[in-house]
């Protein structure tokens, strides 16, 4: 599977601004990574975020980019989707969602929230409120009948 992931020139956000709109310092290895992550949908692994930033004359170490998409997640920017404990994406869209897993090919997929109902919750622990839900539906490829 290829991993490359080519940055997007069509939508420019304002990271800056964003940035900034939760907590975050805009320095210059932070805009590059948030200009990877915010220039089209998609999932990103922490990976795939540096092979993107390090493509220009810039670079930015592995240390840097794990920390930034950590400050990131912790900070509401970006949710931190687990799909395995060796795979983490970092998903640009925070809204309420749950994901497809594609266990062949490593594809997260979107589920628009009111796709899916859960009825109920189990009794929390108490003094705990629910902070929300992420369901991650693993698939694979039809096997061939044999």
């Amino acid at each position: 599977m290829d991993n490359h992931i080519e940055p997007a020139t069509t939508h420019n956000p304002d990271v800056a601004g964003m940035l900034r709109s939760h907590g975050i310092l805009p320095t210059q290895q932070r805009l590059m990574i948030a200009r990877v992550l915010f220039s089209k949908h998609q999932h990103y692994s922490a990976d795939q975020v540096m092979t993107s930033v390090n493509e220009g004359r810039d670079r930015v170490s592995k240390a840097t980019v794990y920390n930034t998409l950590g400050l990131f997640a912790r900070n509401g920017l970006v949710r931190e989707v687990i799909v395995d404990p060796t795979r983490v994406f970092y998903d640009p869209n925070t809204d309420n969602h749950h994901h497809f897993y594609n266990v062949d090919t490593g594809e997260l997929m979107d589920i628009d929230s009111s796709a899916l109902q859960i009825s109920e919750l189990p009794e929390l622990p108490e003094g705990t409120v629910a902070a929300g839900v992420d369901v991650i539906i693993r698939v694979r490829g039809e096997s061939p009948a044999s």
